[in-house]
């Protein structure tokens, strides 16, 4: 007697953690059922980063806090992929500047000398989604290299922001708008490291 094996269907290349989430069953066999799942994950996306956000230690002589709000945006860029992730970032900023106080530390709007990170963030959940498109999220060096990018970027941006904002020089804002962090963005690039090509692994062995 023999038993008949299901083939293991290989995951599609461009594929991100998302895609594999099933579509609600309601609308099943409707062509919205996609939309309303992209929804639902941009949605979730922002509030994600709006719980993170509230985990946050403020840095003596720092405008700017430690806080979850940076590696949430990086998570949801790249699980959710390029054009969903800056949706989530984009609906997560524009509702703080609207005013429901979901940024760090409970603030809203746009005068703080740290919005340029917001915007930065927007940014690198754009860029770490298209490369988790590409497969960037499924090993623990490309990973690595994924969220050091998306840290630059948020940086690259929130930092001048910062100086302008404040009037520092620019070596002032480095100092203290980028080398706190350092420390808190390698042990959050780890723990993303050891997140997301887990899950990918998980995901693979069940087919």
């Amino acid at each position: 007697m023999s038993t008949a094996v299901a083939p293991v269907r290989p995951l599609r290349a461009g594929t991100v953690l998302a895609d594999l989430l099933p579509s609600p069953r309601l609308l099943a066999r409707g062509g919205a059922a996609g939309r309303t799942r992209d929804l639902v994950l941009v949605a979730g996306g922002a509030a994600l980063t709006g719980v993170a956000a509230q985990i946050a230690v403020p840095v003596p002589g720092s405008p700017v806090p430690v806080s979850g709000q940076t590696f949430a945006a990086l998570l949801v860029g790249t699980a959710l992929g390029a054009r969903r992730g800056f949706l989530a970032l984009a609906v997560y900023t524009l509702v703080g500047m609207a005013g429901v106080p979901w940024f760090a530390q409970a603030t809203s709007g746009y005068g703080m000398p740290s919005f340029g990170y917001l915007l930065g963030m927007v940014l690198a959940a754009t860029v770490v989604g298209a490369l988790a498109r590409r497969g960037a999220d499924r090993s623990v060096l490309r990973t690595a290299g994924a969220m050091a990018l998306g840290s630059l970027i948020v940086y690259a941006v929130g930092v001048p922001y910062l100086a302008l904002a404040t009037g520092m020089t620019l070596p002032q804002a480095v100092a203290a708008g980028l080398t706190p962090f350092l420390i808190g963005d390698a042990l959050k690039a780890a723990l993303a490291m050891g997140l997301l090509p887990t899950a990918w692994k998980l995901i693979g062995r069940k087919g």
